[in-house]
């Protein structure tokens, strides 16, 4: 079952996939299409889940699974929405599995992406600072993705590597 966001529990179940290069509005269109077939067939051990979907900044894409109503995420499952995923990435082109690239928002809210070889240096440079948005894909949960999926480099993971 297909719910809004806001309806899922703070503990439901996240994961966000970044897509390599921004999504135009035609392949955006598409591919929320795909999402909510999915989503409206995706079971665990054929119980329906209760679940929510979306493209964000047009280029994240998220599956969140809210397991406090129904049933939750099993091995199986998850690995429908990675086969999922990867067809996405098949059907347009795109890579949404490349983790050694990290993105981030500038001050002027336009979304850039940089390789983990790249950070250090770009960090040297200015080009990102301590108080440039990055977003952390590792989030678990519906709570943790509000609250803490944007958040500046010097309170992320990605710190470590500058």
């Amino acid at each position: 079952m297909i719910l809004d966001l806001i309806a899922l529990d703070g503990t439901a179940r996240v994961w966000i996939y970044q897509a390599d290069r921004e999504l135009t509005y035609d392949e955006l269109d598409d591919i929320r299409e795909d999402l909510q077939g999915f989503l409206s067939e995706w079971t665990a051990h054929s119980a329906e889940l209760h679940t929510y979907g979306n493209v964000f900044h047009r280029r994240f894409l998220g599956l969140f699974v809210d397991e406090s109503m129904a049933a939750s995420a099993s091995g199986c499952s998850i690995d429908a929405s990675v086969r999922f995923v990867q067809a996405m990435g098949s059907k347009y082109g795109i890579d949404f599995f490349d983790r050694m690239t990290y993105s981030y928002m500038d001050s002027d809210e336009v979304i850039h992406s940089i390789k983990h070889t790249e950070l250090a240096s770009a960090y040297k440079a200015g080009m990102i600072t301590d108080r440039t948005l990055f977003f952390d894909h590792l989030v678990k949960d519906k709570s943790s993705f509000l609250k803490s999926w944007l958040v500046p480099l010097k309170d992320s993971w990605h710190f470590r590597f500058v």
